[in-house]
């Protein structure tokens, strides 16, 4: 290798849209401001929710239509190829993925149901059949409880994810972009 190889810059690709990027970081707002005014007495809490359930219909809908990376049967992968993907993490032979890996798409619909589930049993917490019930008070709490154990395996898998594969996978929910594919990385 020459010393302009060592200098030159690596080249990316877009992987990540706008609409995206917007709707993740929005997601992790509203759901952050839901889980820290849920002891609120006012509406805000179940605006917030709204939001969050809006920000949900918009991504199902974008899964269908949106770019390339975005869409569901881009990184939707079958319960067998995330096992195996799982056990080659803990091989430390886990390949490189461009779009979601099988582990992160799984994840992907694992934080869409949460989302969606906590979202809908705060609104019906507002109609008449379910008001001041405590079942359903307390499948809420669950539902946003077991959010937070979701986004803490999100965070730890972005983590080991952008060290195995020395790759900001953070930085590129920022910015969209990901480093250009090798041979090696799967599309």
């Amino acid at each position: 290798m020459n010393s302009s190889d060592a200098q030159s810059p690596t080249k990316t690709l877009r992987v990540w849209d706008p609409l995206v990027r917007i709707f993740h970081w929005s997601l992790v707002a509203s759901f952050a401001t839901a889980w820290f005014s849920s002891s609120s007495r006012d509406d805000f809490h179940q605006w917030v929710g709204l939001l969050a359930a809006a920000l949900i219909t918009f991504r199902l809908l974008w899964g269908f239509i949106g770019t390339p990376y975005a869409r569901f049967r881009q990184f939707i992968r079958s319960p067998w190829s995330v096992a195996t993907y799982l056990v080659a993490i803990i091989k430390n032979s886990e390949a490189r993925y461009i779009g979601h890996n099988p582990a992160g798409g799984f994840m992907v619909l694992a934080l869409l149901a949460g989302i969606a589930a906590t979202a809908t049993t705060g609104y019906l917490m507002t109609t008449d059949a379910y008001y001041g019930d405590d079942f359903m008070q307390e499948l809420h709490s669950l539902c946003a409880d077991g959010m937070v154990l979701l986004i803490l395996f999100h965070v730890a898998g972005v983590l080991l994810a952008s060290k195995r594969h020395k790759e900001n996978l953070i930085a590129a929910m920022l910015t969209g972009k990901k480093r250009e594919a090798t041979d090696s990385d799967v599309n």
